[in-house]
């Protein structure tokens, strides 16, 4: 893979280095299940297992209104002050937006 340098100088070769370049920072996951996860990266491994702290969680429902055939939304959020995350439910991890 090419090396990259991001606008701070730090070198960027593999997948894995952006997700070590957002430690101790804010990160985004997507999981399995409608779920979001909002929380400060830890530690993390190969696997993509994380440990998040400070987490929002966001778990979304669809129904279907019987009467109406309309999709009901629902958003329901749980917070954490840790939270191990395993890797193979992740889809999706957005680090950080970098100014």
């Amino acid at each position: 893979m090419a090396t990259n340098l991001d606008q701070f100088g730090t070198t960027v070769e593999e997948p894995l280095d952006l997700i070590r370049l957002s430690l101790d920072q804010r990160i985004y996951v997507k999981l399995r299940g409608e779920r979001e996860i909002r929380g400060k990266l830890y530690a993390y491994d190969q696997h993509l297992n994380m440990i998040l702290g400070d987490v929002e969680e966001t778990h979304t429902t669809v129904e279907i209104d019987e009467e109406t055939l309309e999709e009901i939304v629902t958003p329901k959020k749980r917070n954490f002050d840790f939270l191990f995350v395993r890797g193979d439910g992740v889809i999706l991890v957005a680090p950080p937006i970098r100014m």
